[in-house]
């Protein structure tokens, strides 16, 4: 599964309030990917839609400041990229609280779990727990999975206001992922409804053949859906019937237990 940046954020156009040079700069580093690690000077012009010279001062720029590096030839980012991720990360005292709890919930389940957030149309994991290699890719901290797609992402679609999330579902393109991918509005719209109403969501096989997860909500002191947890398993080990009926009071357990925590901590 390819990993893309959210398409869904309103673009900005430019202005006083808008800096054109730094978000050239965003998109640049955005070209990189595990598709694309290295990129000649062209390709990244290529990518990112800017001229050779344009492309070129800003790789310099980077590169000056230890964020890109290059034989020459070929760029590539350097792990000092990671710090800008890792900013967001120690920002939320979420994270720290939830991976214990996280680590604790694998233990018992002997399962991965797994809590991401809402970024557009796409959740972006924060935090994983493996415990066996489940998909056929491999997901860590900062890749994106399709929102509408997921069981993470439908819990959290269900925590938005009904015309925003509308407004995602509208602009989300559609892909037949599996037999079992639900495409249509009405179907999607009331899975999430579905979501919303029991507080938690099962996913079985709509984003990758054998994948099966199911996932509930991480909320603030004031009650808000700040983030959400998940278990993944494969399809032929544990049954959607299982998943629900052994692995959701566990599951339950431990998001309630972080969003207690989070519910006595002030950021």
């Amino acid at each position: 599964m390819e990993d893309t940046p959210s398409d869904l954020s309103v673009n900005p156009k430019p202005g006083d309030s808008y800096v054109q040079s730094f978000a050239r700069g965003l998109e640049v580093i955005r070209s990189f990917s595990a598709a694309a690690p290295q990129q000649t000077l062209s390709e990244v012009a290529a990518a990112t839609g800017l001229t050779r010279a344009g492309a070129r001062r800003i790789l310099l720029t980077l590169q000056t400041l230890g964020y890109v590096e290059s034989d020459g030839r070929l760029f590539c980012l350097t792990p000092r990229i990671l710090d800008l991720g890792f900013a967001y990360l120690s920002s939320m005292p979420i994270w720290d609280l939830a991976e214990p709890v996280m680590e604790g919930l694998v233990d018992r389940v002997h399962e991965s779990c797994s809590a991401a957030v809402l970024d557009g149309h796409q959740i972006v994991y924060v935090l994983r727990v493996h415990t066996h290699k489940i998909m056929s890719t491999n997901l860590g901290v900062g890749s994106r999975l399709p929102a509408f797609w997921t069981s993470l992402g439908r819990v959290l679609l269900a925590a938005l206001p009904e015309d925003d999330m509308r407004a995602r579902l509208a602009q989300v393109p559609r892909r037949a992922f599996t037999p079992h991918t639900a495409l249509d509005d009405e179907t999607l719209l009331a899975r999430i409804a579905e979501a919303r109403q029991q507080g938690w969501c099962l996913v079985n096989q709509e984003l990758e053949e054998g994948l099966i997860s199911i996932a509930a909500p991480l909320k603030n002191r004031a009650g808000h859906t700040v983030a959400a947890l998940n278990i993944s398993g494969q399809a032929n080990r544990t049954s959607a019937q299982v998943m629900q009926e052994q692995l959701l009071p566990a599951l339950l357990e431990a998001s309630q237990a972080i969003s207690r925590t989070l519910g006595t901590r002030r950021r």
